[in-house]
């Protein structure tokens, strides 16, 4: 997702799952939910990570890690999901590791809840 309404839409949502370093914001797309045929690798991602959480090196390493992580479980999701991942300060001096446990959970929380609606 790269414009401010397509983040302002998922955040307006309020579906969120937290996590201790970040929260996953979600929100199935209307034309998924509506038509039911969504093209292949349709899942949008996107990241906020504020100064909160750091200067612009820190910032910029949090993100690499969040993109690397995200693309490794966004398998988990379904196909027309727009997500936003929002990094809490804490996300700084997470270890790989732990980001890596919280994403995979994170990811499998947001696709049992929509596979519950």
């Amino acid at each position: 997702m790269k414009s401010h309404s397509d983040f302002v839409a998922v955040l307006k949502r309020r579906r969120k799952v937290s996590r201790h370093d970040f929260i996953v914001h979600y929100a199935m797309r209307d034309d998924a939910k509506a038509h039911g045929v969504v093209t292949p690798g349709a899942r949008r991602m996107g990241l906020a990570v504020s100064k909160a959480v750091g200067n612009a090196v820190t910032r910029n390493s949090v993100k690499r890690r969040f993109r690397v992580l995200a693309s490794r479980y966004e398998h988990a999701l379904p196909e027309g999901i727009d997500v936003v991942l929002r990094a809490k300060p804490s996300a700084a001096n997470a270890s790989f590791q732990s980001l890596e446990e919280q994403m995979a959970t994170g990811f499998e929380m947001v696709a049992s809840k929509l596979a519950r609606d």
